[in-house]
């Protein structure tokens, strides 16, 4: 058994708000259908991110790039009635869009080469002047829309991953260093308050970012931020339905945000602000891994101790209402989604409203413990046991002790375990239905819930002291708050004489 005894004194270090800063979606038309919003609400009313990113801003389906052909002469034409609607849903729901710019509408691509079954294209522009005349026509417009003050505050972040072949052609440096300069100042000469960074590549190629950061600063190019993504994913096993893959430990990642924080800092332009623009487990959305418990209890770690080195973070994605490979053919299918299709919460969707409560000052933390104390004196203590060995067993037992300034303590425990808030489990045992019918929707909504239960304890010389047992894979948050008892005020109470008790 460990044991912990946690000081009185406090540290006055805040848990950082990095985790929650952005989370990532699937490409923008999406916001176009009403699951991903009803989605979408639920993430903002239950957890609440501040920012959101997603591909496809300037990809066709978006359709704000257009061309006239006009008395012989084409004329490019510029559409925002699908941004708006877009970005209005997101700004209405409290969160300020992370602008992705890609991809390349296929009037301006200079090539036919493209990404997913939406065919995302992957090409440079034919011609920089109409990319150039494209950027500020988009920025100006958001201006006009929302507001310069509101749109100074959008991150405008240049591509995603240009050091892979899949999504920028020939994974072409020295072009995308051309392609980021030219629009990074394209958008500073709308506004050189505006923020704009890059180059938002994929992890293993960090020699990248040395030479971005050289080249920005060589050629005076505007940069304002450095981005990144980050998985833990070994090479796969491909099947023709699912991607099995094992993955590096989680400290892993967090020696990568620390890595590249460093490579940063070493730089000729070591004050920037760094962002993980895409993290996650697998980075293919037919994983099953990320419909598990253990998803949630493998990320807690990060989400514990990523704003150490980061400024942000963004899990990649909140919904599985998304389609890189195809439309989703089941309700379980490995998605990237903190929820599943039908509107049943994943249990990683529950670690991230776990978190929310942790907002207070660090009390206690190590690999799998984070403490936090409220201005009212409440502590949230969050709790995990993740183990990546197959079988049963692994079971964690803890024994904690709590600083309270009060006599009486009310503790919630809300839990989730392979037992419980294991949705993925009951849909297996139903047979895996592939579109399961409403009464079959509504069980696993039900079973999707965390395990709450309650107690009192009295506390002994200004501590309490809590004995926890976890199982594999179990994440476990105990609030706990002073008891302000007024049985007193209920005249001839008494318990004893309520039938069976």
């Amino acid at each position: 058994m460990q044991k912990i005894k946690i000081s009185k004194e406090s540290k006055g270090i805040k848990f950082p708000g990095s985790w929650n800063f952005c989370v990532g979606t699937g490409r923008l038309a999406l916001a176009l259908q009403k699951e991903y919003l009803d989605h979408l609400s639920l993430v903002q009313r239950e957890i609440g991110f501040k920012y959101i990113r997603g591909h496809g801003l300037l990809h066709d389906d978006v359709g704000i790039y257009r061309e006239d052909m006009i008395d012989g002469e084409i004329r490019p034409f510029y559409n925002f009635t699908y941004i708006d609607r877009i970005f209005d849903s997101f700004l209405e729901r409290g969160l300020r869009p992370l602008v992705e710019l890609g991809f390349m509408p296929s009037k301006l691509a200079s090539g036919e080469d493209t990404v997913f079954y939406w065919k995302g294209n992957i090409t440079p522009p034919k011609d920089y002047d109409r990319w150039t005349d494209l950027i500020k026509a988009v920025v100006t417009h958001f201006i006009s829309r929302y507001g310069k003050e509101e749109v100074l505050q959008w991150p405008f972040e240049v591509w995603n991953e240009p050091n892979l072949v899949n999504f920028w052609k020939n994974a072409d440096k020295d072009e995308y260093f051309k392609l980021y300069k030219i629009t990074a100042k394209a958008i500073k000469e709308i506004n050189p308050n505006l923020k704009v960074g890059g180059p938002a590549i994929c992890g293993g190629a960090d020699h990248w970012i040395v030479d971005f950061l050289k080249f920005c600063h060589d050629e005076k190019v505007p940069l304002d931020f450095v981005s990144r993504h980050a998985y833990t994913a070994k090479s796969p096993e491909v099947t023709p339905h699912f991607y099995y893959q094992e993955l590096h430990n989680n400290t892993y990642m967090l020696e990568e945000f620390k890595q590249v924080r460093e490579l940063i800092n070493q730089s000729p332009m070591p004050n920037l602000s760094f962002h993980i623009t895409e993290y996650n487990t697998s980075w293919n959305p037919l994983c099953p891994v990320h419909d598990t418990v253990f998803n949630a209890a493998y990320i807690a770690r990060i989400l514990s101790e990523g704003g150490d080195y980061v400024d942000s973070f963004s899990y990649w994605t909140f919904s599985d209402v998304f389609e890189e490979n195809d439309v989703p053919r089941s309700q379980f299918h490995g998605g990237f989604g903190l929820i599943a299709l039908n509107g049943i919460l994943k249990p990683t969707f529950h670690i991230f409203k776990f978190f929310k409560s942790m907002e207070g000052e660090i009390l206690y933390r190590d690999q799998h413990t984070l403490a936090t104390r409220n201005e009212d004196g409440s502590i949230a203590l969050l709790v995990w046991n993740e183990d990546m060995e197959k079988g049963e067993g692994f079971e964690k037992e803890l024994e904690i002790e709590l600083p309270v300034d009060y006599a009486s303590a009310f503790i919630q425990r809300n839990t989730i375990s392979e037992e419980y808030g294991n949705p993925w489990k009951t849909w297996i045992q139903m047979g895996r239905p592939r579109f399961p019918s409403r009464q079959a929707v509504d069980t696993l909504k039900e079973v999707a819930k965390p395990l709450v239960k309650t107690s009192r304890l009295e506390s002994e010389n200004g501590y309490i002291k809590l004995k926890i047992k976890l199982t594999k894979n179990e994440v476990s948050l105990f609030q706990i708050s002073e008891v302000r008892d007024e049985s007193h005020t209920y005249i001839g109470l008494d318990d004893s004489k309520v039938t069976s008790y």
